[in-house]
């Protein structure tokens, strides 16, 4: 007995050297690879488009969802010490499509070292919307990716667009039972409106924190209920409110945007 208690501290020193050595071996001055995941879900099941068959936490059923895409973007990065890594604006802008799996994990270069939180913004902030068009690349190019997530009446990006079909709906003419949300508005100054942009920061200390380290991949998974959007700080029926835009509903739905983003495990 003693000679297994005399072996676990021995276990458990050498336990606590590699990790102390582990730590001091991060060089905040080279930077390595850290993505961050988003898996989209409906409650418990994965999101499958057009197929797949769920229910609002407030009994409304949804058929199929069709289309859903969202941007996320102006990502940060905070240390276990408080060290907090921003990324450049340019390298910030992602939008995240369901059906295309090439769009599901934006990967980033941060300085090496342990992290406990990451923060993103849904959406795209203020300045971007009203750069120039040739300053919108990528992600954000209105004549390529961003082709159907840009309302050119209204000159800003649409964050968050979910769309899909529900007996809640009444039909309505060629419509059918279709639901629509295109959630934007980002508060402009030269014509005010409502400001949808929202911050979604998550703690990583729980499920795992990503160790960051040249020569390896670190990926943060996240999971994205779809559902959440229908309920938390607002509940929003189908039947209700199935078609919101730029209206003054939108600003409900948008309060339930961080809801719907937990961190469910780190890959080191």
């Amino acid at each position: 007995m003693q000679r297994i208690f005399i072996s676990f501290i021995a276990a458990s020193l050498l336990f606590v050297s590699c990790k102390k050595d582990s730590v001091s071996s991060y060089n905040s001055n080279v930077k390595a690879d850290l993505s961050v995941e988003f898996d989209n879900i409906a409650g418990s099941q994965d999101l499958q488009l057009n197929t797949g068959k769920y229910k609002t936490t407030n009994g409304d059923s949804i058929t199929s969802i069709t289309k859903l895409k969202y941007f996320v973007s102006n990502f940060s990065f905070t240390k276990v010490d408080g060290t907090v890594y921003t990324i450049p604006q340019d390298s910030s802008y992602f939008l995240i499509v369901e059906g295309d799996s090439s769009t599901y994990e934006p990967s980033f270069k941060v300085p090496e070292g342990e992290y406990k939180s990451v923060s993103f913004v849904l959406g795209v902030d203020s300045v971007r919307n009203t750069l120039d068009a040739s300053k919108r690349t990528g992600a954000l190019d209105v004549t390529g990716e961003a082709s159907d997530m840009y309302w050119t009446w209204n000159s800003g990006y649409i964050f968050y667009k979910l769309e899909g079909n529900s007996p809640q709906v009444p039909s309505m003419g060629g419509m059918g039972n279709s639901f629509m949300y295109h959630i934007g508005l980002f508060g402009g100054k030269t014509t005010p409106t409502i400001n949808n942009i929202k911050t979604i920061s998550l703690d990583l200390t729980a499920r795992g924190t990503p160790k960051v380290k040249s020569g390896k991949d670190t990926n943060i998974h996240l999971m994205v209920d779809v559902l959440k959007m229908f309920s938390g700080t607002n509940t929003v029926s189908i039947a209700a409110h199935s078609m919101v835009m730029t209206d003054a509903y939108s600003a409900s739905i948008a309060a339930n945007f961080s809801g719907m983003f937990r961190h469910e495990h780190t890959e080191n």
